[in-house]
């Protein structure tokens, strides 16, 4: 593995872990009534589309796959408790 691979897995990670807060304090709170379902339903379209073109790209793009595949299951576990929290 070379510096840029390295640095491009380091900033995937940095990039999956943002969304780990949220998704903790809705699970806590059980509360997600901040939180636009537009947006969230756009992070999870955007990391579809994030994920084909890591996926398809040639050379296959690690980084991108795995942050865009960690995020995406964040945002259905968002998507989630926003369809079925109780306001």
């Amino acid at each position: 593995m070379n510096w840029v691979e390295a640095f491009g897995l380091f900033g995937s990670f940095l990039s999956s872990i943002t969304f780990i807060p949220q998704v903790y304090k809705a699970w806590q709170s059980k509360s997600v009534g901040d939180l636009s379902i537009y947006t969230i339903l756009i992070v999870t379209l955007s990391t579809v589309v994030w994920l084909v073109y890591g996926i398809f790209s040639n050379p296959f793009l690690m980084p991108v796959v795995l942050c865009n595949g960690f995020i995406f299951l964040l945002s259905l576990v968002l998507l989630y408790f926003k369809l079925t929290f109780k306001k």
